[in-house]
């Protein structure tokens, strides 16, 4: 039992990597194009440790700080997608992926602080194609438009507890 616990989790560390090459792959070139999403399942900090704890079943796997479930918890099968040093805090944008076919994908921010951590309220249109910037201290997400592909969908945290939302026509 313990050699496919050990078999199990050697082969869900590769998913991530065998998936962003496809995306990478698999993209059209071209200004409409989407960049494959950097994943990562540990992401050290003079913060504190965002950590990915995996799971025997796939969409169970729990986001912790420093070997500590979050608080909201985050369960699902997560990627730690991008992470940016913000003044005084740490930021990582967690994908969360709950097996749900309808909408496949949703995102949080984390935010790790000394001795605290803030975590954004649960947003997205349920697209794994997302392009992640920052201005100053607003963390910004692009992602296509659920119900218009030729419109962008996008989404700005701020650091606090709400997530402001806007559509544009590229």
């Amino acid at each position: 039992m313990r050699y496919i616990r050990h078999s199990l989790k050697k082969h869900l560390l590769a998913i991530p990597g065998v998936l962003a090459c496809a995306c990478a792959v698999a993209q059209a070139p071209g200004k409409a194009s989407w960049p494959a999403v950097p994943s990562l399942l540990i992401l050290p900090s003079e913060y504190g440790t965002l950590h990915i704890a995996l799971n025997e079943y796939v969409h169970e796997s729990t986001l912790q700080i420093d070997s500590r479930p979050t608080q909201p918890e985050i369960r699902g099968l997560l990627n730690i997608t991008y992470a940016f040093q913000m003044p005084d805090a740490q930021a990582a944008l967690v994908s969360i992926n709950r097996g749900n076919d309808a909408c496949p994908f949703s995102y949080r921010w984390v935010l790790l602080r000394r001795g605290s951590h803030l975590i954004s309220p649960e947003f997205g249109s349920c697209s794994e194609k997302i392009r992640v910037s920052a201005e100053g201290e607003t963390l910004n997400i692009e992602t296509p438009n659920r119900v218009d592909a030729a419109k962008i969908d996008v989404y700005s945290y701020d650091g606090g507890s709400t997530i402001s939302y806007s559509t544009i026509d590229p």
